[in-house]
Protein backbone atom coordinates (compact mmCIF):
# COMPACT_ATOMS: atom_id res chain seq x y z
CA UNK A 1 0.00 0.00 0.00
CA UNK A 2 1.24 3.49 -0.81
CA UNK A 3 0.79 6.29 1.70
CA UNK A 4 0.20 9.91 0.71
CA UNK A 5 1.91 12.17 3.21
CA UNK A 6 1.21 15.52 1.51
CA UNK A 7 -2.48 15.05 0.67
CA UNK A 8 -5.07 15.38 3.44
CA UNK A 9 -7.69 12.65 3.22
CA UNK A 10 -11.34 12.52 4.28
CA UNK A 11 -12.90 9.16 5.10
CA UNK A 12 -16.63 8.58 4.68
CA UNK A 13 -19.33 6.13 3.72
CA UNK A 14 -22.84 6.11 2.35
CA UNK A 15 -23.97 3.92 5.27
CA UNK A 16 -24.53 7.12 7.26
CA UNK A 17 -27.02 8.49 4.74
CA UNK A 18 -30.47 7.61 5.98
CA UNK A 19 -29.20 5.57 8.92
CA UNK A 20 -30.77 6.64 12.19
CA UNK A 21 -30.83 5.50 15.81
CA UNK A 22 -34.60 6.01 15.77
CA UNK A 23 -37.24 8.70 15.29
CA UNK A 24 -36.70 10.41 18.65
CA UNK A 25 -33.05 9.63 19.33
CA UNK A 26 -30.58 12.56 19.21
CA UNK A 27 -28.66 10.68 16.50
CA UNK A 28 -31.61 10.72 14.14
CA UNK A 29 -30.05 13.73 12.37
CA UNK A 30 -27.80 13.54 9.27
CA UNK A 31 -24.17 14.36 10.01
CA UNK A 32 -21.46 12.62 7.96
CA UNK A 33 -23.55 12.74 4.79
CA UNK A 34 -23.94 16.50 5.25
CA UNK A 35 -20.17 16.92 5.54
CA UNK A 36 -19.60 14.92 2.36
CA UNK A 37 -22.32 16.79 0.45
CA UNK A 38 -21.17 20.23 1.60
CA UNK A 39 -17.50 19.48 0.91
CA UNK A 40 -18.29 18.27 -2.59
CA UNK A 41 -20.60 21.23 -3.28
CA UNK A 42 -17.76 23.55 -2.31
CA UNK A 43 -15.23 21.71 -4.50
CA UNK A 44 -13.20 20.63 -1.48
CA UNK A 45 -13.45 16.87 -1.94
CA UNK A 46 -12.03 15.70 -5.25
CA UNK A 47 -11.70 11.91 -5.64
CA UNK A 48 -8.00 11.98 -4.76
CA UNK A 49 -8.82 13.30 -1.28
CA UNK A 50 -11.59 10.82 -0.44
CA UNK A 51 -11.36 7.26 0.84
CA UNK A 52 -14.29 4.97 1.57
CA UNK A 53 -14.30 3.95 5.18
CA UNK A 54 -14.15 0.14 5.40
CA UNK A 55 -16.28 -1.87 7.80
CA UNK A 56 -14.05 -3.34 10.50
CA UNK A 57 -14.42 -7.05 11.11
CA UNK A 58 -14.80 -8.54 14.58
CA UNK A 59 -11.22 -9.86 14.50
CA UNK A 60 -9.92 -6.30 14.06
CA UNK A 61 -12.27 -4.88 16.69
CA UNK A 62 -11.25 -7.51 19.24
CA UNK A 63 -7.92 -5.76 19.85
CA UNK A 64 -9.94 -3.85 22.49
CA UNK A 65 -13.55 -5.07 22.48
CA UNK A 66 -14.39 -8.50 23.88
CA UNK A 67 -15.43 -11.27 21.46
CA UNK A 68 -18.56 -11.90 23.55
CA UNK A 69 -19.69 -8.31 23.18
CA UNK A 70 -18.96 -8.18 19.45
CA UNK A 71 -20.95 -11.39 18.94
CA UNK A 72 -23.87 -9.98 20.95
CA UNK A 73 -23.82 -6.77 18.90
CA UNK A 74 -23.90 -8.71 15.63
CA UNK A 75 -26.71 -10.94 16.89
CA UNK A 76 -28.73 -7.91 17.93
CA UNK A 77 -28.40 -6.38 14.47
CA UNK A 78 -29.35 -9.64 12.76
CA UNK A 79 -32.40 -10.34 14.94
CA UNK A 80 -33.32 -6.70 15.68
CA UNK A 81 -33.95 -7.60 19.27
CA UNK A 82 -32.06 -8.25 22.51
CA UNK A 83 -33.00 -10.30 25.54
CA UNK A 84 -32.87 -8.97 29.06
CA UNK A 85 -29.59 -10.71 29.89
CA UNK A 86 -27.87 -9.13 26.87
CA UNK A 87 -29.29 -5.72 27.71
CA UNK A 88 -28.04 -5.99 31.26
CA UNK A 89 -24.57 -7.28 30.42
CA UNK A 90 -23.77 -5.34 27.25
CA UNK A 91 -25.94 -2.20 27.38
CA UNK A 92 -27.65 -2.99 24.09
CA UNK A 93 -31.31 -2.16 23.51
CA UNK A 94 -31.31 0.76 25.94
CA UNK A 95 -32.74 4.22 25.29
CA UNK A 96 -29.23 5.54 24.64
CA UNK A 97 -28.04 2.56 22.58
CA UNK A 98 -31.16 1.22 20.90
CA UNK A 99 -31.66 -1.60 18.46
CA UNK A 100 -31.66 -0.23 14.90
CA UNK A 101 -30.98 -1.77 11.47
CA UNK A 102 -27.29 -0.81 11.18
CA UNK A 103 -26.34 -1.05 14.85
CA UNK A 104 -23.22 -3.13 14.10
CA UNK A 105 -22.42 -2.09 10.54
CA UNK A 106 -22.56 1.66 11.17
CA UNK A 107 -20.22 1.79 14.19
CA UNK A 108 -17.99 -0.84 12.58
CA UNK A 109 -17.64 1.52 9.61
CA UNK A 110 -16.58 4.40 11.87
CA UNK A 111 -14.15 2.07 13.61
CA UNK A 112 -12.87 0.79 10.27
CA UNK A 113 -12.13 4.37 9.28
CA UNK A 114 -10.11 5.01 12.41
CA UNK A 115 -8.19 1.75 12.02
CA UNK A 116 -7.48 2.62 8.38
CA UNK A 117 -6.37 6.10 9.40
CA UNK A 118 -3.57 4.64 11.49
CA UNK A 119 -2.32 2.83 8.40
CA UNK A 120 -2.66 5.86 6.14
CA UNK A 121 -0.66 7.92 8.62
CA UNK A 122 2.21 5.44 8.87
CA UNK A 123 4.57 7.92 7.18
CA UNK A 124 2.78 11.07 8.30
CA UNK A 125 -0.07 13.19 7.02
CA UNK A 126 -3.55 14.38 7.96
CA UNK A 127 -6.80 12.41 7.95
CA UNK A 128 -10.38 13.41 8.83
CA UNK A 129 -12.82 10.68 9.88
CA UNK A 130 -16.07 12.51 10.77
CA UNK A 131 -17.80 9.18 11.38
CA UNK A 132 -15.39 8.53 14.25
CA UNK A 133 -15.14 9.98 17.72
CA UNK A 134 -17.29 7.44 19.58
CA UNK A 135 -15.34 7.96 22.78
CA UNK A 136 -17.78 6.45 25.33
CA UNK A 137 -17.74 2.81 24.14
CA UNK A 138 -16.40 0.27 26.66
CA UNK A 139 -14.68 -3.06 25.97
CA UNK A 140 -17.72 -5.15 26.86
CA UNK A 141 -20.69 -2.81 26.50
CA UNK A 142 -22.30 0.01 24.57
CA UNK A 143 -22.30 3.35 26.34
CA UNK A 144 -23.54 6.86 25.61
CA UNK A 145 -24.63 6.40 21.95
CA UNK A 146 -21.34 4.55 21.29
CA UNK A 147 -21.44 0.85 20.40
CA UNK A 148 -17.71 0.71 19.66
CA UNK A 149 -14.82 2.96 20.64
CA UNK A 150 -13.09 3.94 17.42
CA UNK A 151 -11.00 6.56 19.23
CA UNK A 152 -9.29 3.85 21.27
CA UNK A 153 -8.87 1.76 18.13
CA UNK A 154 -7.32 4.76 16.36
CA UNK A 155 -4.62 5.09 19.01
CA UNK A 156 -3.93 1.36 18.84
CA UNK A 157 -3.70 1.52 15.04
CA UNK A 158 -1.33 4.48 15.13
CA UNK A 159 0.89 2.55 17.52
CA UNK A 160 0.86 -0.51 15.29
CA UNK A 161 1.97 1.69 12.42
CA UNK A 162 4.95 3.33 14.02
CA UNK A 163 3.70 6.04 16.37
CA UNK A 164 5.26 5.81 19.82
CA UNK A 165 3.78 8.78 21.66
CA UNK A 166 0.16 9.66 20.94
CA UNK A 167 -1.61 12.78 22.21
CA UNK A 168 -5.38 12.39 22.38
CA UNK A 169 -7.26 15.69 22.72
CA UNK A 170 -11.04 15.69 23.20
CA UNK A 171 -13.12 18.90 22.97
CA UNK A 172 -16.53 17.23 22.98
CA UNK A 173 -19.08 18.57 25.49
CA UNK A 174 -19.02 15.15 27.19
CA UNK A 175 -16.09 13.54 28.96
CA UNK A 176 -14.00 10.91 27.15
CA UNK A 177 -14.72 8.16 29.69
CA UNK A 178 -14.06 5.21 27.35
CA UNK A 179 -10.72 6.55 26.12
CA UNK A 180 -9.62 7.36 29.66
CA UNK A 181 -10.58 3.83 30.68
CA UNK A 182 -8.22 2.52 28.02
CA UNK A 183 -5.19 4.77 28.46
CA UNK A 184 -5.22 6.59 31.81
CA UNK A 185 -2.28 4.50 33.04
CA UNK A 186 -0.30 4.53 29.78
CA UNK A 187 2.69 6.90 30.03
CA UNK A 188 3.00 7.04 26.22
CA UNK A 189 -0.52 8.43 25.73
CA UNK A 190 -1.39 12.00 26.64
CA UNK A 191 -5.09 12.52 27.39
CA UNK A 192 -6.69 15.97 27.44
CA UNK A 193 -10.44 16.50 27.78
CA UNK A 194 -12.40 19.75 27.94
CA UNK A 195 -16.06 19.07 28.74
CA UNK A 196 -19.10 20.54 30.43
CA UNK A 197 -19.21 20.06 34.20
CA UNK A 198 -22.16 18.28 35.84
CA UNK A 199 -23.11 16.58 32.58
CA UNK A 200 -23.26 12.88 31.71
CA UNK A 201 -21.18 10.70 32.15
CA UNK A 202 -20.29 12.73 35.27
CA UNK A 203 -16.63 11.70 35.07
CA UNK A 204 -13.51 13.69 34.27
CA UNK A 205 -13.07 15.71 37.44
CA UNK A 206 -10.30 18.27 37.59
CA UNK A 207 -8.42 16.04 40.02
CA UNK A 208 -8.59 12.91 37.82
CA UNK A 209 -5.03 12.63 36.60
CA UNK A 210 -4.16 8.98 35.96
CA UNK A 211 -0.40 8.70 36.32
CA UNK A 212 0.13 12.31 35.35
CA UNK A 213 -0.52 12.24 31.60
CA UNK A 214 -4.27 12.87 31.92
CA UNK A 215 -5.66 16.40 32.05
CA UNK A 216 -9.38 16.84 32.64
CA UNK A 217 -10.86 20.33 32.44
CA UNK A 218 -14.55 20.47 33.36
CA UNK A 219 -15.98 23.82 32.28
CA UNK A 220 -19.13 25.70 33.32
CA UNK A 221 -22.25 26.17 31.25
CA UNK A 222 -22.23 29.24 29.04
CA UNK A 223 -18.55 28.72 28.13
CA UNK A 224 -17.57 31.34 25.53
CA UNK A 225 -14.84 31.55 22.90
CA UNK A 226 -12.60 33.74 25.07
CA UNK A 227 -12.70 31.23 27.92
CA UNK A 228 -12.01 28.31 25.62
CA UNK A 229 -9.09 30.20 24.04
CA UNK A 230 -7.59 30.51 27.53
CA UNK A 231 -7.92 26.74 27.99
CA UNK A 232 -6.42 26.15 24.55
CA UNK A 233 -3.41 28.41 25.10
CA UNK A 234 -2.61 27.50 28.71
CA UNK A 235 -3.60 23.81 28.86
CA UNK A 236 -4.07 22.08 25.50
CA UNK A 237 -1.17 23.50 23.52
CA UNK A 238 1.44 23.56 26.34
CA UNK A 239 0.59 20.00 27.39
CA UNK A 240 0.90 18.72 23.82
CA UNK A 241 4.13 20.64 23.25
CA UNK A 242 5.67 19.29 26.45
CA UNK A 243 4.64 15.74 25.58
CA UNK A 244 6.22 15.98 22.08
CA UNK A 245 3.97 13.41 20.38
CA UNK A 246 4.61 11.86 17.02
CA UNK A 247 0.83 11.50 16.48
CA UNK A 248 -2.16 13.57 17.56
CA UNK A 249 -5.80 12.48 17.60
CA UNK A 250 -8.34 15.30 18.01
CA UNK A 251 -11.91 14.33 18.87
CA UNK A 252 -13.81 17.34 17.56
CA UNK A 253 -17.29 16.83 18.98
CA UNK A 254 -19.63 19.53 17.72
CA UNK A 255 -21.92 19.52 20.75
CA UNK A 256 -20.01 22.28 22.57
CA UNK A 257 -21.42 24.99 20.29
CA UNK A 258 -24.24 27.24 21.39
CA UNK A 259 -26.94 25.69 19.17
CA UNK A 260 -26.54 22.10 20.32
CA UNK A 261 -29.52 20.68 22.24
CA UNK A 262 -27.51 18.32 24.46
CA UNK A 263 -25.14 20.74 26.16
CA UNK A 264 -25.19 24.20 27.67
CA UNK A 265 -21.87 25.45 26.37
CA UNK A 266 -21.88 28.50 24.10
CA UNK A 267 -18.90 28.23 21.76
CA UNK A 268 -18.85 29.22 18.12
CA UNK A 269 -17.36 26.83 15.59
CA UNK A 270 -14.33 29.14 15.38
CA UNK A 271 -13.17 27.68 18.70
CA UNK A 272 -12.99 24.19 17.21
CA UNK A 273 -11.36 25.33 13.98
CA UNK A 274 -8.68 27.23 15.87
CA UNK A 275 -7.75 24.07 17.80
CA UNK A 276 -7.55 22.09 14.56
CA UNK A 277 -5.29 24.73 13.00
CA UNK A 278 -2.93 24.81 15.95
CA UNK A 279 -2.70 21.10 16.71
CA UNK A 280 -2.28 19.84 13.15
CA UNK A 281 1.12 21.54 13.02
CA UNK A 282 2.40 19.92 16.21
CA UNK A 283 3.01 16.33 15.08
CA UNK A 284 3.78 14.56 11.79
CA UNK A 285 0.61 12.45 12.07
CA UNK A 286 -2.77 14.10 12.70
CA UNK A 287 -6.15 12.39 12.87
CA UNK A 288 -9.33 14.46 13.19
CA UNK A 289 -12.41 12.62 14.46
CA UNK A 290 -16.05 13.61 14.74
CA UNK A 291 -17.94 12.91 17.96
CA UNK A 292 -21.02 14.49 19.49
CA UNK A 293 -23.22 16.97 17.68
CA UNK A 294 -27.00 16.84 17.53
CA UNK A 295 -28.10 19.90 15.55
CA UNK A 296 -27.76 18.97 11.87
CA UNK A 297 -26.87 22.49 10.73
CA UNK A 298 -24.27 23.27 13.38
CA UNK A 299 -22.55 19.88 13.19
CA UNK A 300 -22.47 19.84 9.38
CA UNK A 301 -21.09 23.37 9.20
CA UNK A 302 -18.52 22.76 11.94
CA UNK A 303 -17.08 19.51 10.58
CA UNK A 304 -17.03 20.81 7.01
CA UNK A 305 -15.16 23.89 8.19
CA UNK A 306 -12.75 21.68 10.11
CA UNK A 307 -12.05 19.82 6.87
CA UNK A 308 -11.41 23.20 5.22
CA UNK A 309 -8.78 23.98 7.85
CA UNK A 310 -7.21 20.55 7.54
CA UNK A 311 -7.09 20.64 3.74
CA UNK A 312 -6.10 24.29 3.29
CA UNK A 313 -9.35 25.68 1.89
CA UNK A 314 -10.59 29.25 2.27
CA UNK A 315 -14.01 29.42 3.91
CA UNK A 316 -16.20 31.82 1.88
CA UNK A 317 -18.19 34.52 3.62
CA UNK A 318 -21.29 33.41 1.70
CA UNK A 319 -21.86 29.87 0.53
CA UNK A 320 -22.43 29.22 -3.17
CA UNK A 321 -25.95 28.09 -4.17
CA UNK A 322 -25.01 24.40 -4.35
CA UNK A 323 -23.76 24.36 -0.77
CA UNK A 324 -26.65 26.47 0.47
CA UNK A 325 -29.04 23.97 -1.07
CA UNK A 326 -27.46 21.18 1.02
CA UNK A 327 -28.15 23.09 4.23
CA UNK A 328 -31.65 24.15 3.21
CA UNK A 329 -32.46 20.50 2.57
CA UNK A 330 -31.84 19.48 6.19
CA UNK A 331 -34.64 18.85 8.67
CA UNK A 332 -34.63 18.83 12.47
CA UNK A 333 -38.05 17.47 13.35
CA UNK A 334 -39.14 17.26 16.94
CA UNK A 335 -36.84 20.02 18.20
CA UNK A 336 -37.73 23.65 18.71
CA UNK A 337 -34.47 24.82 17.16
CA UNK A 338 -35.50 23.21 13.89
CA UNK A 339 -38.78 25.10 13.55
CA UNK A 340 -37.32 28.52 12.74
CA UNK A 341 -33.64 28.10 11.88
CA UNK A 342 -31.78 31.41 11.44
CA UNK A 343 -30.74 32.39 7.94
CA UNK A 344 -27.00 32.10 8.62
CA UNK A 345 -27.39 28.35 9.18
CA UNK A 346 -28.12 28.14 5.44
CA UNK A 347 -25.77 30.74 4.00
CA UNK A 348 -22.50 30.46 5.96
CA UNK A 349 -20.13 27.96 7.50
CA UNK A 350 -18.46 30.28 9.98
CA UNK A 351 -20.31 31.40 13.09
CA UNK A 352 -19.98 34.89 14.46
CA UNK A 353 -17.42 34.78 17.29
CA UNK A 354 -18.92 34.29 20.75
CA UNK A 355 -16.39 36.08 22.88
CA UNK A 356 -17.01 37.33 26.41
CA UNK A 357 -15.60 37.80 29.88
CA UNK A 358 -13.39 35.10 31.40
CA UNK A 359 -14.97 33.99 34.65
CA UNK A 360 -12.90 33.42 37.76
CA UNK A 361 -13.85 29.76 38.01
CA UNK A 362 -12.49 29.15 34.50
CA UNK A 363 -9.29 31.02 35.30
CA UNK A 364 -8.79 29.00 38.48
CA UNK A 365 -9.29 25.61 36.83
CA UNK A 366 -7.03 26.49 33.92
CA UNK A 367 -4.38 27.71 36.35
CA UNK A 368 -4.55 24.42 38.28
CA UNK A 369 -3.87 22.36 35.16
CA UNK A 370 -1.26 24.80 33.85
CA UNK A 371 0.68 24.33 37.08
CA UNK A 372 0.50 20.54 36.68
CA UNK A 373 1.81 20.82 33.14
CA UNK A 374 4.76 22.89 34.30
CA UNK A 375 5.61 20.33 36.99
CA UNK A 376 5.72 17.57 34.40
CA UNK A 377 4.38 13.98 34.24
CA UNK A 378 3.94 11.94 37.35
CA UNK A 379 3.76 14.96 39.63
CA UNK A 380 -0.02 14.90 40.13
Amino acid sequence: MSFLTDLPLLLGSEIYRGSSYGQWHPLRVPRVSTVLDLSRALGWLPPARFRSSPRARPAALSVWHTPAYLAALQRAEASQTVDEATRERHGLGSAANPVFPEMFRRPATGAGGSLLAGELLRHGGRVHNPGGGTHHGMPDRANGFCYLNDAVLAVISLRRNGAQRVAYVDIDAHHMDGVEHAFADDPDTLLISTHEEKRWPFTGALTDAGIGQTFNLPLPRGLNDSEFALARDRVILPAVEAFAPDAIVLQCGADAVDEDPLSRLSLSNNAHWDVVARLMEMAPRFLLLGGGGYNPWSVGRLWTGAWAVLSGQDVPERLPPEAEAVLRGLRFDGNSRGKNPPEHWFTTLRDAPRTGPIRGEVQDRVATLAARIRRGPGMG
